[in-house]
């Protein structure tokens, strides 16, 4: 409570933050989207968060993950110390939204193209860095109808950008901190007439706040853009990263030898069309990764004589255009194909198994894999000088297991006064199952549905005071359906669609900049859930900043509270708050260089967002960044 009153009582001494400011929200001049986009999100009625390149900039963070939750009302993730979230048991990086998530329920994306894991079907937290990023959208509940599977409780597509301007720039930055971590990062764009790059790298590296949760990571982003005229344009992306994070396991369970080693890619081709009423494009895109893990033994106990391998792919393409037939309509179609699998076993670790003793080994292998293909049609329409926007559409997927799919979503959006909108959607989220649920182990069953979600919701936002005040509403009602659970079924577990749960809540935000140096954001969310076993989605969580910049300096205090958060413990729910100060000094040189220093949790909270795994106290880094 002591960390609130002192965060409460800076936000009214010093009047002011910067979180979501005008100035953050808007794109910086030299960066511009570069792949093609099924449509606007914005224009939908669903709830839609932007994080900026500014506020990414501005967090001092080398992941995506804290950013957006410390900007986004009713996203949470799951942590286990700085980072290295990892893949395997007692791995963390999962994502909430409104209650949503875990496996593979919130879609993450580049530039529209899907990035989970082909064969478990969960996101790679470790890959989501900050590099070659414009900024990030985020829907808040289902956008099945656009992205199908997986966006069953909201979408993260991740924008990457480039140089507009002839000629070469770039950025170098290198941070260094507490628990002997050290990050660095570079980047550079090249512009010449129609053709562009876009090239990042970065590494980072941690001794992480409890022994043996060492990790490093590496990761590499090519872009590649021509003009081909001034009606189309082509490209390319690629982005690699490997890792390796290791785990002592929780306190009540420790570990020895547990460590996952990790080596993912995305890359994507496409051609992006542009006319006055039309526009749209094609891309094909493959993901894959190998995963090599040791699961660890007890201490004392004997290691494990084998590593568990995944080889997993996910590939597709998709092809969508965006038409005006008439005045104010934009009409929506695409076709989506998805190919996505992989490939498991094990091998013996020749310094522990001995053929000759231990007899034939047993590599447990198994190969699967799933084609799903969609097509989707959504209409939108704007009336009465566009006060009123009516927007519905429809999802038809068919895949290769279970059959065909249906996902509807309709809405609309009033624009009473200037500046202000209200929005309501209904929407059909769904998430299809993976192959582990599908085929691996004892509780595998092959007769498995998708499960869904029903999603209603309500919004207002509104902008005053000439752009400086912004603030909004949401509220939300998710009746959550065929969850699949495993049930003891004649006396052996088997995977059933068998679970439900109902969420409901809503969410406030509002961002003051009161004058040109000073500005002030906070966001709460609120959530009732009838799912008592849910983890990882708190039922308060409260995020209220502080900005100040005066000259060349940048200030900006942050106060983070959750409270009735589930994160394990079985005898209570978990409530923490804290606070942390970024500074920065800019020098307005001929290279631009900026000095900053951040400090988290200042005031030592002791916490756990996964329970048995302490999270670290007071921490402190610094760096030094330099534009060129």
């Amino acid at each position: 409570m002591k960390k609130l009153i002192f965060s409460a009582l800076c936000l009214s001494v010093f009047s002011g933050v910067w979180g979501r400011n005008p100035n953050d929200t808007t794109s910086l001049q030299e960066v511009v989207v570069t792949a093609p986009i099924k449509t606007n999100v914005a224009l939908t009625p669903l709830d839609v968060t932007t994080v900026t390149s500014a506020q990414i900039d501005k967090s001092s963070e080398t992941s995506l993950l804290p950013v957006l939750q410390n900007h986004i009302p009713g996203f949470f993730v799951s942590e286990r110390g700085m980072e290295g979230y990892g893949v395997s048991g007692g791995s963390a990086g999962t994502v909430n939204i409104r209650g949503v998530g875990g496996g593979n329920k919130v879609l993450f994306m580049i530039d529209g193209m899907p990035t989970w894991a082909g064969f478990y079907g969960h996101a790679n937290p470790d890959t989501y860095s900050v590099n070659g990023v414009e900024k990030v959208e985020v829907v808040k509940g289902p956008s099945s109808l656009l992205y199908g599977s997986g966006a069953m409780g909201g979408s993260v597509n991740i924008i990457t950008k480039k140089n507009v301007n002839d000629g070469f720039s770039g950025r170098a930055r290198a941070m260094f901190g507490s628990f002997y971590t050290f990050k660095f990062n570079l980047s550079g764009a090249y512009k010449k007439d129609k053709f562009s790059a876009v090239a990042a790298a970065q590494f980072d590296r941690s001794d992480n706040n409890r022994q043996g949760s060492n990790y490093w990571l590496a990761s590499e982003y090519l872009q590649l853009q021509y003009a081909a005229s001034s009606h189309w344009s082509v490209g390319a992306n690629a982005d690699m990263t490997q890792s390796k994070a290791h785990n002592p396991g929780t306190i009540q369970s420790p570990l020895e030898n547990m460590w996952t080693q990790i080596s993912r890619g995305n890359a994507s081709v496409y051609a992006h069309n542009k006319y006055d009423i039309v526009n749209g494009g094609v891309q094909a895109y493959i993901n894959w990764g190998h995963h090599r893990l040791d699961d660890g033994n007890s201490p004392g106990a004997n290691p494990r004589n084998y590593l568990f391998h995944l080889n997993d792919y996910n590939m597709g393409f998709s092809i969508f255009e965006t038409v005006n037939p008439w005045v104010d309509n934009d009409l929506s179609v695409g076709i989506d194909f998805q190919h996505w699998g992989g490939h498991v076993w094990n091998t013996p670790k020749p310094a522990i198994y001995n053929p000759e003793t231990d007899g034939p080994f047993n590599k447990s292998e198994s190969k699967y894999n799933e084609n799903e293909v969609a097509g989707y049609v959504m209409m939108q329409q704007g009336l009465i000088n566009d006060l009123l926007s009516i927007n519905a559409g429809v999802r038809l997927q068919h895949n290769s297991q279970y059959g065909n799919t249906w996902v509807p979503q309709a809405g609309f959006i009033i624009r009473p006064v200037e500046l202000s909108e209200i929005k309501f959607s209904f929407g059909k989220g769904f998430r299809s199952p993976n192959i582990r649920e599908l085929y691996l182990y004892a509780p595998a069953n092959h007769n498995l549905k998708p499960e869904y979600l029903l999603n209603y919701e309500l919004s207002y936002r509104q902008t005053i005071c000439n752009g400086n005040f912004n603030y909004g509403v949401a509220l939300y009602f998710i009746d959550g359906k065929d969850m699949i659970q495993t049930t003891m079924v004649d006396g052996k577990p088997l995977n059933m669609n068998t679970g439900s749960f109902i969420n409901k809540g809503f969410e406030l935000d509002a961002t003051y900049r009161f004058c040109r140096n000073w500005s002030v954001y906070a966001g709460y969310a609120y959530l009732h859930t009838n799912n008592a076993t849910v983890l990882y989605a708190p039922k308060n969580k409260l995020d209220l900043s502080l900005s100040y910049n005066p000259g060349h300096f940048e200030f900006t205090l942050e106060n983070n509270n959750i409270w009735s958060l589930h994160n394990g413990n079985p005898d209570k729910t978990e409530d923490y708050s804290l606070i942390n100060l970024r500074a920065a000094y800019n020098w307005a040189t001929q290279i631009p260089v900026t000095l900053f220093v951040k400090l988290d949790n200042i005031f030592g909270e002791k916490y756990e967002v996964v329970y048995g795994c302490p999270m670290p106290g007071t921490t402190a880094f610094f760096g030094i960044e330099a534009k060129f």
